[in-house]
Formats: C-alpha cells, structure tokens, sequence
C-alpha cells in the first residue's frame, strides 16, 4: 500500500512539533517551560461562554449553513466597519473552522499549479505549505531586522512576475510582531493598483494585539479592496483556540468558492461557536483590551529579558505576542557535547538542556532566528530566561 504523494509536498509545522516535543519530555517527569505555541494564556471571557452554554441549552445542535449563519456573519459585518471602516456584506463572509481552515480555503481557491505566491519571511509557518498543498511555488522575499521585517513598494514590484498570483502577508506579523503603518501599507496598495490580477491575502488574526495605535488594514484602499481577502478569527483578540472559528471577507466570487470548497470538507462550523461568536465581536470587548495591556506589560519585561542574553538581536514586536532574536551568534559553539549547527540545533539544545520550548526560525523562513512566545505568566517567563541564559553560558 502506498501514501499520496500530496504527503511529500509539504512538511509537519514546526510549531505543533515542538510543542508535542515538550510534552514527551514533561509525560517523563521533566519541569518545561513552553514558550512555543502561540496561543493566549487567557480563559475565553465570562459573558463569551454564557453565550455558548445558552445556545446549547437552546439546542443549537444541527447542521450549520456552510458559509455559516446570516446573523453571525451580519455580526462580522459589525465588527469590520467598527474596528476597520469597512463595508461588507453577509455574502461576502465565509465563516470556517478556524483561520487556519479559512487561509487553506482561500489558497485552494486562487492558486493554480505553478502559480507563484509572494510571501514577505518571516511568516507564519503554514503560509508556504498550503501553497505547496494547492500546487503553487512559495517566492519567499526577503526582509530585514533593521526595516522591522517588513517589505516597501519598491521590493514589491521588483518581486512581481507574470506568474504572480497571490501575495500572502500578516499584519501584526506571526512570528516578528511586525506592524504595518498606513504609509506603508499605501505604498504597497499602489503596486497592487498596477497588478489588478494579483489577489492580496492579509492575515489579520493578530488585529487587537497591537502595541502601537490603531490597527490598518490594507483593505480600506478603495482601489484595490476587491483584490483583498482579510483572514481573521477569534483564537487570538478572544482567547477561543479551541473554540475553532475563523472568517474571511472578500469579494463575492472568492467568497462563492471558498464556500463552494468547504462544502466539500467540512460544510458549516461549529453551531455552538457561531452563537458565541456573536458576543464576542458586538458584545463587550473589554476583556480583550485587557488581555493586550498585560501582553504589552510582558512585552516591555521580556525584552529587558531579551536584552540581557549575550548575542542575541531584536527588532522591538509592535504586536502579536512572540520575540524573535536573530541568534546567529551560537552557531558553531559547543558545550562539548552538543555541537549548534544552526537555530534548529539551539532550539533542541535549550529543550534538552535548560527544558524550555522554542520554535527554530527556519519555519518562518528565517533561519537565524527563533520565536519565543510570551504568552505564559510573567513567573515562567522569566524562569524561562534565566534557564536559557544558564544554558547558553556553556556554550564556547
């Protein structure tokens, strides 16, 4: 019997495998510390579950729409003109089983075989692979630390070819905590004003957890907002990972086919989630501003933190919830037994040695970097670091 060869094309996310990692070792008796996955610390607010526990006492317990239910799409509608300015309709709205569902149903919807997609590195570690899934090519440009990881017009344009179909980007960035201002998201509108063929897929799942102001969407450009498909979800700005809802808003076409795909996948999400959903995005978003005042609180120690570690570089996050230092500096030490080659080789070394959970930057397309997550209480977080810098300390 012989597997797909669809298997072969992509590879497991480095996220989910160091996370499995860290619990083989903690099932063994080991005290680890995950700074690994990105996923808020935080129980989903009070008012968010009442409205779950009602609706399955109001037996919201059938088959769903597949683009989901009118008066929760209508919420979404809500949402986007009150944070973003932007109109849309319920037909524009495809709900799913969480944003990592609606990036696939939006990649499968537009990329064709050997369609080329435009990715800025970093970026989140599933971004290249549900492009190798649909059979495109990942054209990976590159940034740098000193721009904040972020891209210009210029480099844009320079990167575009007749095989340029999508571009796919994030904004706060998983894992930089970039931000892109206003400028500088006009300056990449009015390339893509030039490219009206080319759709622009904007991750904005890390929408409230921003440091420095109001959040921009590359959607409010008049010119090019058909081009756009904004992917977004309650996991990060809610604390509900596991409640799985994400949602697209895009023009009707795109919308029709991802509706169309789901249909054969999974058909509607989660009728309890749906319900909840409403209360979450109309409802009382204290909680949520909240939750982002004590990330940036550990934000601001973290990268005392940082700081603190010999060798170590950083671009300051605006956003998200990870640091991502360029660690180039151990390649090539030893504590004479473990030999670092490169981040992959860090980031087992300090699992092995100093038992906290890290993600090597070659995932996000960045080799010489790792993501540290703060999303774990201040205590453990900077436990974390002084095990990290224990342990780094033997290496010469």
């Amino acid at each position: 019997m012989k597997l797909s060869s669809l298997l072969s094309r992509f590879s497991e996310p480095e996220t989910l495998k160091m996370a499995k990692l860290g619990r083989e070792l903690r099932a063994k008796g080991v005290d680890v510390i995950d700074l690994s996955l990105g996923e808020p610390d935080f129980d989903t607010p009070k008012h968010i579950k009442e409205a779950a526990k009602k609706a399955v006492d109001d037996n919201y317990s059938h088959y769903t729409p597949v683009p989901g239910y009118l008066d929760v799409r209508e919420a979404v509608c809500v949402k986007l003109k009150r944070d973003n300015n932007l109109e849309y309709k319920p037909e524009n709205i495809v709900l799913s089983t969480g944003a990592k569902q609606s990036l696939a149903n939006v990649i499968l919807a537009t990329v064709d075989q050997g369609d080329e997609v435009i990715i800025p590195a970093p970026f989140w570690v599933t971004y290249s692979e549900l492009v190798k899934i649909a059979g495109g090519v990942p054209v990976i440009l590159t940034t740098t630390m000193e721009n904040k990881y972020k891209i210009t017009g210029a480099e844009l344009e320079a990167a575009i070819t007749p095989k340029t179909k999508v571009f796919l980007f994030s904004s706060p960035c998983n894992p930089s905590g970039s931000v892109y201002s206003y400028d500088e998201l006009k300056s990449l509108a009015d390339v893509f004003a030039k490219h009206p063929e080319i759709f622009i897929i904007s991750d904005e799942i890390y929408e409230y957890i921003n440091f420095v102001g109001k959040h921009e969407s590359i959607a409010q450009f008049d010119a090019i907002k058909d081009q756009v498909i904004i992917v977004n979800g309650l996991s990060k700005g809610y604390a509900m990972t596991g409640y799985r809802l994400g949602y697209i808003a895009a023009n009707v076409d795109v919308a029709k086919g991802c509706e169309k795909l789901q249909g054969q996948f999974t058909s509607g999400t989660n009728a309890v989630t749906q319900r909840a959903t409403i209360d979450a995005l109309v409802g009382d978003q204290t909680p949520t501003h909240e939750m982002t005042k004590e990330f940036e609180r550990r934000k601001k120690r973290v990268m005392e933190l940082v700081s603190e570690v010999p060798g170590w570089k950083l671009a300051e996050p605006d956003g998200a919830f990870y640091v991502f230092p360029q660690v180039s500096f151990y390649f090539g030490k030893s504590d004479g037994t473990n030999v670092i080659n490169d981040a992959d080789d860090l980031c087992m070394y300090l699992l092995n040695v100093a038992h906290v959970s890290t993600v090597t930057g070659r995932a996000f397309g960045t080799p010489d970097c790792i993501r540290l997550s703060f999303a774990n209480s201040l205590e453990k977080i900077e436990e974390a670091y002084k095990r990290i810098k224990e342990a780094l300390a033997k290496l010469k």
